[in-house]
């Protein structure tokens, strides 16, 4: 579990630092991946196209991680998410849920979102 959560962090830091070294070190070739807001990667050549692009376009400005939940297979990470993209600064709390083969590679990933600042509705 251990270095499941080390695999995750380091993939996070990959973005604040703009560096796609790693890429090919925490992910399988055949990675599935999902976006919170729709759009899906396959394989390692696409994730690696996906993040220099995106990366010309903006900057992660934090991705902090609040807790892990593992399960067999599976590790669920909750995060917390800030960037600049196309000038415009935006930021939301997020889960992923991580799929990891035996060799501890991410094979499967898909983020979900939740809007912030979180209110209460009744006051």
């Amino acid at each position: 579990m251990i270095e499941r959560e080390q695999v995750i962090e380091k993939y996070f830091q990959s973005w604040i630092h703009k560096n796609n070294s790693i890429l090919n070190q925490i992910f399988d070739p055949n990675i599935a991946y999902t976006e919170c807001y729709g759009p899906e990667y396959h394989g390692l050549s696409t994730i690696t196209k996906w993040f220099d692009d995106w990366n010309t376009r903006g900057t992660v400005l934090s991705w902090k991680i609040k807790q892990f939940i593992h399960q067999g297979s599976m590790t669920a990470v909750e995060w917390y998410f800030e960037c600049e993209f196309e000038s415009e600064v935006g930021a939301f709390d997020g889960v992923s849920l991580i799929e990891f083969n035996t060799e501890n590679l991410m094979v499967n990933v898909k983020e979900f979102q939740s809007k912030t600042p979180h209110y209460y509705p009744y006051t």
